[in-house]
């Protein structure tokens, strides 16, 4: 019977993100979730001494603006004409939200997973 090793890489991994347990991948982690917060959240000491603490923080700006893209999507068909906005415009527009939307669930999903790569490195180390 072989024995199969536990690895936190799925479809959902960030390229960016070594893999963890290599040389420098928790900087790598870092260096990614600080680009998904606001830069002013990005200087904190504590969250960059506190890897998890900075997904924590990305995961709840992300799901923010998940809101934020659905519930364009939602007006948009309702709002945009009164802007002003011919019919190919508004198709555009509601086709770009409900990409974003997709791809804020992904990016979602890849912080989950560098979360809990972080978490079970934590528990490692202590």
């Amino acid at each position: 019977m072989a024995l199969t090793t536990y690895s936190p890489i799925t479809s959902d991994w960030p390229r960016q993100v070594k893999t963890p347990g290599s040389f420098d991948w928790e900087r790598s982690a870092v260096t990614w979730l600080r680009e998904l917060v606001p830069a002013r959240y990005a200087s904190y000491p504590v969250l960059r001494k506190h890897p998890v603490l900075l997904a924590r923080h990305a995961q709840i700006q992300v799901q923010h603006e998940i809101r934020v893209a659905r519930t364009a999507l939602q007006t948009a068909r309702a709002e945009l004409p009164a802007l002003g906005l011919h019919e190919g415009a508004i198709e555009h527009t509601i086709k770009l939200y409900a990409a974003e939307v997709m791809q804020l669930q992904h990016i979602a999903r890849s912080i989950r997973a560098v979360t809990q790569a972080l978490v079970d490195h934590s528990a490692t180390r202590n």
